[in-house]
């Protein structure tokens, strides 16, 4: 759903840009409540992971494919702020490298594809959660739901900004109804892939997944008569546990494989938006985009003639840039934290 160049007008890109950042700013503060010395590493990987998965559309309906937008995810394996942020630096990063979403739409894109798909995705999880019977199984449901009910969302949003500022008289009926309708069966893919990426991590380190906090069902004993709660068990030794370590190496080298290996078995049909963009005509008006001469555009390595070979370094690349790129914005705010919280100087 990477808006390019063109379809929406100047004015509206701006004001897109300026919620973006309003939002962007705020979640960076946000982000320092979430983060700890436990998430503050996850956050850069689930921003790599997500950027991998991103590569690999899957076919919708006739000549239509779909791929993973991640808002949701990011928000419940690592909270909404550092969600905003994780989807955000890889808009940011394919926007600038691989020349996929336009750069004067960034704003938009940001608005859309993270701002919307966190805040919606985030909000569903949440109230699922508290009527649903506590356990892991309940996290599971409620993120497949939360992730079903974001992609429309942001087709929702998409609409809304094209009918304040479309470049083409396109009516807006029409664009909603075909946006939506493809976005419900996009949506169904990215709640399969999120239930599963969040049963994977809760599986094995259920302390790391943030919407599982707090949701352990407390054991209850009879004593003299009278319900009370247990004592707490005592967590299994670290060697019985999967390691941060070892789910960060995990999870890095799962993002490589998909990105470098598997991406290449993706469809090529085009995704939602740009199907819907080709049939309607919304794209009469798109623009070159400024970073279509990049060595990556397209996802692509420049003068690598075997198509296979090229994706897949282009893919590898992404991670690696994307899991830097996302550490380092998360170790900042993982810093700022500490120094907020260290004490001010006695004067002794």
């Amino acid at each position: 759903m990477h808006v390019p160049d063109g379809f929406i007008n100047a004015p509206v890109s701006a004001a897109a840009g300026v919620v973006a950042a309003g939002v962007v700013a705020v979640s960076l503060r946000g982000a320092r409540r979430e983060l700890d010395e436990r998430t503050a590493p996850l956050a850069g990987l689930v921003a790599a992971f997500i950027f991998a998965v991103q590569m690999l559309n899957f076919p919708v309906a006739a000549g239509t494919s779909g791929h993973l937008l991640g808002g949701a995810l990011a928000a419940i394996l690592v909270g909404p702020f550092t969600g905003v942020l994780c989807v955000s630096v890889v808009l940011l990063m394919q926007g600038i490298l691989f020349a996929d979403g336009g750069l004067t739409a960034l704003g938009v894109n940001i608005t859309d594809m993270a701002i919307v798909t966190t805040v919606v995705g985030y909000a569903v999880f949440r109230g699922l959660v508290k009527v649903l019977p506590r356990g892991r199984r309940s996290v599971t449901v409620a993120s497949f739901v939360a992730a079903l009910l974001s992609v429309p969302a942001a087709a929702v949003c998409f609409t809304l900004i094209y009918a304040v500022g479309g470049t083409t008289d396109v009516s807006i009926g029409k664009v909603a109804t075909a946006m939506i309708g493809v976005h419900v069966l996009i949506g169904i893919g990215e709640a399969a892939i999120t239930g599963l990426t969040v049963g994977a991590v809760i599986a094995v380190r259920p302390d790391l997944v943030y919407g599982a906090r707090g949701l352990e069902q407390k054991l209850k004993l009879r004593v003299n008569g009278e319900l009370v709660d247990a004592p707490p068990s005592r967590p299994a030794p670290v060697a019985a546990r999967t390691s941060r370590r070892t789910l960060w190496i995990t999870g890095l080298v799962t993002s490589l494989v998909l990105a470098g290996f598997v991406s290449f078995y993706a469809s090529s049909n085009p995704d939602g938006l740009m199907k819907v963009a080709h049939d309607k005509g919304l794209d009469s008006r798109a623009q070159k985009h400024a970073s279509d001469g990049s060595p990556l555009a397209g996802y692509g390595v420049r003068d690598v003639a075997d198509a296979g070979l090229s994706k897949g370094l282009a893919g590898v690349i992404g991670v690696g840039v994307t899991v830097v790129a996302g550490s380092t914005v998360f170790w900042v705010v993982r810093r700022r934290r500490t120094a907020d919280a260290s004490p001010v100087g006695t004067g002794v």
